[in-house]
């Protein structure tokens, strides 16, 4: 866990930095092998909010066309729940989390062609387990 504080992601403020949550701390399930969750600080997120580009839509038209995966569009909706995750440890990160259990990605269509992708999971404080040979930096 590092002492420095996190680079800001948001385009808004959520709340003051204190720890860090890498990657590898985020899980889908409800618990982390080797670790004690020690605090639950409740549900954190990410927000992203994304239309569709016009050169993106006439390139996806005519790949339609021909059939197959439609690159231009699987990019941008990895690109978009990057974004969303990223947030969503920044604001674990800001809440003084080390870890997010529970992890899910929800999206809705907002508008024609403008989709909101959602990140969230409980973002937590945990504790190395003693004798289950884990490694804290």
């Amino acid at each position: 866990m590092s002492d420095q504080l996190p680079q800001t992601r948001t385009p808004y403020a959520i709340s003051d930095a204190r720890f860090s949550v890498s990657a590898q701390m985020v899980t889908t399930a409800f618990e982390l092998p080797g670790f004690r969750v020690r605090q639950n600080l409740g549900i954190v997120r990410g927000i992203v909010v994304r239309s569709r580009n016009l050169f993106i839509n006439i390139g996806a038209v005519f790949n339609q066309m021909v059939g197959g995966n439609i690159t231009a569009w699987t990019s941008l909706c990895e690109q978009t729940r990057r974004e969303a995750f990223d947030i969503m440890v920044q604001h674990a990160t800001e809440l003084g989390a080390n870890a997010i259990i529970g992890a899910r990605y929800d999206a809705t269509e907002l508008a024609t062609g403008v989709t909101e992708v959602l990140a969230y999971g409980t973002a937590v404080v945990v504790d190395p387990l003693e004798g289950a040979g884990i490694y804290n930096s």
